[in-house]
């Protein structure tokens, strides 16, 4: 799941006002934004599939420090002690974040989500299975967090800009071709994440006026 991550992010933020958006955003992506370095270092693998599921060419073969069950459960616990000094209610709500992240890639994956590293068990709904069924969740997900967020936040220039840079990210994952290789996955992810993190941020300090 892609733009699901930031649809939760985007409909938490009222939860919690003095959390920036891009603070949630990390938190929503963090387990995808520590992959790369594990990826370039080798301790986890990907490969390049066409065909391994219909939405994504992606055999994840090995990536059970990022994305295990037992791993998001640590990461969400980091996560919320490194945040305390923001308040327990946002520290709680950035690590429920981060947790999310395990449960939306449950639900779009085959079985290949380990319930800790060494498990023989492995977890996936396989939403992916399906274009069309993937795309009417994610969309419809990303709607609803894109309202909840314009209409207690209001919009502006930045923000909006980052609305459409997601999507336009999220069809071209949907509909280009594969990623040249696993190398190349993990350097656009190590340059994209921050990015992503840095834009939102910018957009939330520009909001424009409540909707």
């Amino acid at each position: 799941m892609f733009i699901g991550h930031a649809a939760v992010a985007l409909a938490a933020k009222p939860l919690a006002p003095r959390i920036n958006l891009g603070l949630a955003l990390v938190a929503a992506y963090w387990v995808d934004l520590v992959w790369p370095v594990f990826l370039l270092t080798g301790i986890e693998q990907v490969r390049i599939d066409p065909g391994n599921t219909a939405f994504t060419p992606l055999d994840f073969v090995h990536y059970p420090w990022t994305h295990s069950l037992a791993a998001a459960i640590v990461w969400s616990v980091l996560f919320f002690l490194v945040t305390l000094n923001l308040g327990k209610r946002e520290a709680l709500l950035l690590g429920l974040l981060v947790f999310s992240h395990w449960l939306l890639d449950a639900l779009s994956h085959r079985p290949d989500l380990p319930l800790w590293p060494g498990s023989e068990t492995m977890v996936g709904l396989g939403l992916w299975n399906s274009v069309p069924a993937t795309m009417a969740v994610e969309l419809s997900m990303f709607a609803i967090g894109v309202a909840i967020y314009a209409r207690s936040r209001g919009g502006s220039l930045a923000f909006w800009s980052l609305i459409g840079f997601l999507l336009s990210a999220y069809f071209g994952n949907a509909f280009g071709p594969p990623p040249p290789s696993a190398q190349a996955i993990a350097i656009v992810g190590l340059i994209s994440g921050p990015a992503l993190g840095l834009w939102a941020w910018w957009a939330d300090r520009h909001r424009g006026p409540l909707a």
